[in-house]
């Protein structure tokens, strides 16, 4: 077969008829709309009154709109803002660290010149079937790391993740050629140069990945607050949502108990939509780091379609 006639057959198979396109783009608007429709849905129930709730459930169109849940929210004034700082601060120096510790991590068990390549690997895996339980990890992190009351308690016990150091290795085996680090030995560089220099800046898409998967974890992290710390200026925004919605669902349900017009009172407290706009307030700052991290995994993708 000629060149041109394998040119022509290679265009045949790529292109796409008009028709086809729509549907495809429609598919995918409509995939995308499925994304996004529930969480406007809790925006919008989070506006809802509880009235209106109890009256017709769950509804795009409430029957009474109200901000009652937001005003119970931000009456906790500086202490929102104070735990919004720590989960902000703990989430990007965790990841940072972590990410730091698991690139390096992952980069040994790359190099298949590393003498202990297979021990550690092992011992990476081995961690993800076996852990030493919340009882002998409490009191390491508590008695012998003194991580208590502290940031170091947030994010000290998450920094190693196995199964990113396994995810990142991957990453490395199949983007990065050995020829590369040849090349860079034979030139005089050493392993940190290589490192630092030349392995981590093609290999942003697997980075951004598990950055992102990182930072979610620690965002969306509670339980290490509920474990180590008990000084309210160092709760992080999760926990004190959480405490909140717990305090509100304690109150509502023992209401009979502390009297007539107590009870009266309660029944106007925002437990429903007060869950939703708890959502609100956790979703909106993590998801507004996506399309920071979209970019450099996406350029991973399409990193294999510019090579013909």
């Amino acid at each position: 077969m000629s060149t041109n006639n394998k040119k022509q057959k290679r265009n045949r198979l790529q292109s796409v008829s008009i028709p086809t396109e729509i549907i495809f783009h429609l598919i995918i608007g409509g995939f995308a709309i499925a994304c996004i429709l529930p969480f406007i849905f809790v925006i919008i129930i989070s506006f809802s009154s509880e009235e209106s709730i109890r009256m017709i459930g769950y509804s795009f169109k409430p029957i009474k709109w109200s901000t009652d849940a937001y005003k119970f929210v931000f009456e906790m004034g500086g202490q929102l803002w104070r735990s919004y700082f720590n989960s902000f601060f703990v989430s990007v120096v965790g990841t940072l660290i972590s990410i730091t510790m698991c690139v390096m991590y992952a980069y040994a068990l790359f190099r298949k010149d590393f003498k202990y390549r297979k021990f550690f690997t092992f011992f990476a895996f081995f961690t993800m079937l076996f852990g030493g339980g919340l009882a002998p990890t409490y009191m390491v992190c508590k008695q012998m790391l003194s991580l208590s009351d502290n940031y170091a308690a947030l994010i000290v016990p998450a920094l190693v993740n196995p199964f990113f150091i396994i995810i990142m290795r991957t990453f490395l085996q199949t983007s990065v050629p050995e020829e590369l680090i040849e090349a860079a030995a034979i030139d005089g560089s050493g392993e940190y140069n290589t490192l630092f220099k030349i392995i981590i800046p093609i290999s942003k898409p697997g980075i951004a990945t598990v950055s992102l998967l990182t930072i979610i974890n620690y965002w969306n992290d509670w339980f290490l607050a509920m474990l180590y710390v008990r000084e309210p200026n160092l709760y992080p925004l999760q926990y004190l949502l959480m405490k909140m919605q717990n305090q509100v669902d304690f109150l509502i349900k023992n209401s009979s108990v502390i009297g007539v017009e107590a009870s009266k009172l309660l029944q106007d407290l925002p437990s429903t939509s007060l869950r939703m706009s708890l959502v609100v307030f956790i979703v909106v700052p993590i998801a507004c780091a996506y399309p920071f991290f979209q970019r450099y995994i996406i350029s991973g993708l399409t990193i294999g379609s510019v090579k013909g």
